[in-house]
């Protein structure tokens, strides 16, 4: 697998991951933190890995 396909599986699970978390999770009350804003942030980091896997699979083929 190369890195630019790792990049997109790692981005694609952990942005559904986060998304899961955003819209399911907004009644569990944890003292620390909020699940919902986890998975906000679960969701940009998912989607910069997906960024950066499409990124370095288009500088590859050039």
């Amino acid at each position: 697998m190369t890195k630019a396909r790792g990049n997109l599986v790692e981005g694609a699970v952990t942005l559904v991951i986060g998304l899961g978390l955003w819209l399911f999770t907004g009644d569990v009350e944890i003292p620390v933190f909020t699940l919902t804003k986890v998975g906000v942030v679960m969701m940009c980091v998912g989607g910069a890995l997906v960024a950066a896997g499409l990124w370095q699979g288009a500088r590859r083929r050039t």
